[in-house]
């Protein structure tokens, strides 16, 4: 090869290894992908339906948003991965949240997203018909940092039991009916639509369904990290308001008698039978935003909390919320 060759062969690589850079850059630049990804973390729960409403109907990329959208099992999970900065922005239950904050994880809550919607279920079998019956018995539970391991301990406190009185288990939810078929576990707590689905199944009844067990409770919430607030507060903005219009859609479908206009935009990870998830979306509240109503809900939910032994103290409003 002779120089002038070998000259030229450098100079159009070069040129060509510039055009790749800029293409690249530009590309990240658009939206099309890299840092400029919003990962997004979530629980396979009707309670996340905004999230799943607002991606099917193309919001974000409405708003020139690319997503990610990241599958946890539970909210401990979840905040673990925030904790971490896997994920930008999460669905999850406020007990999660209040203990990672309160362990000094920068993230904060953006927006409600729904109240209720968890239930505990026992197996007819079981010899389980009251709270007191729960002595001795085998329970399952997303994990101990799930607002369903928080309801059923301020359950049993409230009807003369603890957590010590009880074999409970964490366990992936969808897992967790066919551990009840098997009799491998005597109940459940968990969300929706996994309440409905076990309570269908002629050997299992609802024991006690959230609304009953802590009336208007709060439950899941939108988060995000300070530093995607930080440094993304226009798409932080977007986000709150694509959460308020799925929300609103939601609602005045389930309003409407029209719950399957909804299902048809969940994951088929979650829709079993369309009509028991119809059921289930029309079974609890979907809430947006942060006003004094929600606000003192998670300030009574927190004292709660603290009575029982999980958290330490509360945390302030200032701690715990950003208002776009």
């Amino acid at each position: 090869m002779n120089k002038k060759f070998a000259f030229i062969l450098v100079l159009v690589l070069a040129v060509f290894l510039v055009m790749g850079s800029a293409s690249a850059g530009l590309f990240d630049f658009l939206g099309g992908g890299g840092d400029n990804t919003v990962k997004i973390g979530y629980l396979p729960s009707d309670h996340d339906a905004a999230l799943f409403v607002a991606d099917a109907q193309g919001l974000y990329k409405q708003k020139n948003i690319t997503t990610e959208l990241v599958q946890f099992n539970n909210g401990g999970d979840l905040m673990t991965a925030m904790a971490s900065g896997e994920v930008n922005v999460g669905y999850v239950g406020i007990a999660p949240v209040l203990s990672s904050v309160a362990k000094g994880v920068p993230v904060k809550v953006i927006s409600s997203a729904q109240t209720e919607g968890s239930g505990i279920v026992v197996t007819k079998d079981s010899g389980i018909n009251s709270a007191a019956d729960l002595k001795g018995k085998t329970i399952a539970t997303p994990g101990e940092a799930s607002i369903q391991h928080v309801l059923l301990s301020y359950y049993l406190k409230e009807n003369g039991l603890s957590t010590d009185d009880l074999n409970i288990s964490a366990m992936k939810v969808p897992s967790m009916n066919d551990a009840l078929k098997t009799k491998q576990i005597d109940g459940i707590i968990t969300f929706q639509p996994y309440v409905s689905i076990a309570a269908n199944d002629s050997n299992n009844k609802v024991l006690a369904d959230s609304m009953a067990i802590l009336p208007n409770h709060p439950c899941c919430v939108v988060v995000a990290s300070d530093d995607f607030i930080k440094n993304h507060e226009d798409t932080a903005k977007d986000i709150i308001a694509i959460h308020e219009n799925a929300t609103n859609f939601i609602n005045e479908n389930v309003k409407n008698g029209s719950a399957d206009k909804v299902v048809e935009l969940l994951p088929k990870d979650i829709v079993s039978d369309a009509s028991l998830e119809a059921k289930s979306l029309e079974s609890f509240p979907f809430i947006f935003g942060l006003n004094n109503t929600f606000k003192a809900d998670v300030d009574a939910f927190q004292k709660l909390e603290v009575d029982i032994g999980i958290l330490n103290k509360t945390l302030s409003h200032n701690d715990l919320y950003w208002e776009a």
